[in-house]
């Protein structure tokens, strides 16, 4: 994983609610356990036709979400299955954060694991920041983890919620294991100090 850094971007709007992982990426994409080309499946039911056509006025297809970094979508964004593959899917097309008022709890966990970060903000900043993108498309947002704010194109600051670890792993750039491989030292110490009781755990 790469350190998560601040970040300014353009915003891609979804705003529809209850957006289910089977309409991220349906489900007859998830034989691959690898991240790369889930991209080009991407909203795949939404964003092509019968005949796999893109269909030209879907967001994903216009001209204007090429580039931007942040989706902004509807209320419980993330509902349905657990699958991991959302959120792969999401940052293989470039997305680094999706701003929503809330998030399915699985949904959440496996975006902070994968470097995709989710911003739940209050519904009035959601609103406000709705009129602004429609108001100037190419307006822009700033992302700040580390103080936890992402800022509006007018210039509201809105604090968004992460727990501890997950804001950690992302700042360091590292997983879970990771993490445990950071504390190496510590946990050699800890053995060192417990041989005995160490000792009679590995018989």
């Amino acid at each position: 994983m790469k350190a998560f850094t601040n970040f300014e971007s353009r915003v891609m709007v979804l705003a529809l609610n209850n957006i289910d992982t089977d309409q991220i990426i349906p489900a007859r994409f998830l034989k691959t356990t690898s991240k790369q080309g889930l991209d080009a499946q991407l909203f795949n039911d939404w964003r092509y036709d019968e005949t796999g056509n893109p269909k030209p006025d879907f967001v994903l297809n216009q001209p204007s979400a090429r580039g931007a970094q942040v989706l902004l979508a509807g209320d419980n964004f993330g509902c349905g299955s657990s699958r991991e593959h959302a959120p792969w899917a999401l940052t293989q097309f470039g997305f680094r954060a999706v701003i929503s008022t809330s998030f399915a709890d699985i949904f959440r966990q496996n975006s902070l694991k994968n470097s995709l970060l989710p911003i739940a903000i209050p519904a009035d900043a959601h609103a406000e920041l709705m009129k602004e993108i429609a108001a100037n498309p190419s307006a822009t947002v700033s992302v700040d983890l580390a103080k936890q704010t992402l800022t509006l194109p007018g210039g509201r600051a809105v604090e968004f919620p992460v727990d501890a670890f997950s804001k950690h792993c992302l700042l360091e750039g590292v997983d879970e294991l990771g993490y445990i491989l950071q504390q190496d030292a510590a946990i050699a110490a800890f053995e060192n100090s417990h041989p005995a009781s160490i000792n009679a755990l590995a018989q």
